[in-house]
């Protein structure tokens, strides 16, 4: 006779998964904040208590909800190749809270989905571990997840990310500055920028292309102390506390928009936030691209165009205010659009 078949003879191993989970609690709890209570893995869904992290629903003066929902892309192939998990858990977060903060919404809590063909238990608490740092640093508590183990669907040892995060603002206090209000955009306002980390979670796609798995393992030629692998695995940066003391510093509301300079670029992002009639003015001289970007324009030729709408440039957020934040670094202005374009980078090649 044929021995019977089990779900581990099909490649799933329910005892892996229960393993997994169990020593996940421990490191779940550290993500608690108020709203969160008790966080428990048993459950079959994650609650979060709106009120108890200060957020009511009193008509005009409530909140909205916003959700996010995003991954880490093709820089994962790096991370898989190199077998460093650390930090691509951290890129997750990042790519989801820094789109709500654009909003000006406090990230509450965050779930993840991994998927793979065969469940490592090490592989996937590297994983969590980068996703409970993120949580962390972005004050939001890691309140569910589901992790699938798909073989066939996936090979051995490849695996997938996404994340998907819910935060609150409070509706007077919603960004963009709705056009016609007090406080909304016009002529004369500046730009600020918050520098990025590298080149953070997109255009990973060019990257490998420039620069092949290969040189992956040798010495980085911008950072001697690592190798160019895990140079490019540089976590995306959070700026969720530096954003949110920003915000509530700012009693006189001279914060009119901001953007998170993901893919696409300045050149495609930016324009996202900014009204008819009007475009943004950059100066490049007065910000420098790092080391990396300067290496992937140089190795590949790559035209300052394409730089620029494809990776950051060594801008990861944006911010749009009427006088100083506080934060940032002024490099530009908002001027009248003269000819159907929403932004013109001035002096782009002083960047490499």
């Amino acid at each position: 006779n044929s021995p019977s078949a089990t779900y581990a003879s099909a490649g799933v191993s329910l005892a892996t998964a229960s393993e997994f989970v169990k020593a996940l609690s421990s490191l779940i709890k550290t993500t608690e904040r108020p709203g969160s209570g008790t966080l428990d893995l048993g459950s079959f869904a994650g609650k979060f208590d709106l009120s108890a992290a200060g957020y009511s629903q009193d008509g005009e003066n409530g909140a909205y909800l916003v959700a996010c929902t995003d991954g880490v892309g093709t820089k994962l192939l790096v991370a898989n190749d190199l077998k460093n998990y650390s930090t691509v858990g951290i890129d997750l977060v990042a790519m989801n809270v820094n789109d709500m903060l654009v909003h000006g919404a406090e990230p509450l809590f965050f779930l993840d989905y991994i998927a793979c063909g065969k469940l490592s238990k090490d592989q996937s608490l590297d994983l969590v571990k980068g996703i409970v740092e993120g949580c962390k640093q972005a004050g939001c508590a890691l309140i569910g997840g589901e992790t699938a183990e798909m073989p066939g669907m996936y090979k051995e040892g490849e695996f997938d990310l996404a994340g998907f995060s819910v935060g609150a603002v409070r509706k007077e206090k919603w960004l963009p500055r709705p056009a016609g209000s007090a406080n909304a955009m016009q002529v004369g306002d500046q730009v600020y920028m918050l520098p990025s980390s590298g080149i953070h979670s997109n255009g990973f796609s060019l990257v490998r292309k420039v620069l092949p798995p290969p040189t992956w393992t040798q010495t980085c030629p911008w950072d001697k102390s690592k190798t160019m692998g895990n140079a490019l695995l540089t976590p995306t940066k959070i700026y969720v506390r530096d954003i949110l003391d920003m915000l509530k510093a700012d009693s006189k509301g001279v914060v009119k928009a901001m953007a998170h300079i993901t893919g696409g670029g300045l050149i495609e992002n930016l324009p996202r936030v900014v009204p008819d009639g009007m475009c943004v003015e950059l100066d490049a001289s007065k910000w420098e691209a790092p080391e990396v970007f300067r290496h992937l324009k140089t190795a590949a030729s790559i035209e300052s165009d394409e730089m620029l709408r494809v990776f950051n440039c060594g801008v990861g957020f944006v911010i749009i205010a009427s006088e100083n934040p506080g934060i940032g670094t002024c490099i530009g202005r908002v001027v009248k659009e003269s000819d159907g374009q929403k932004i013109k980078i001035v002096d782009a090649e002083k960047l490499w």
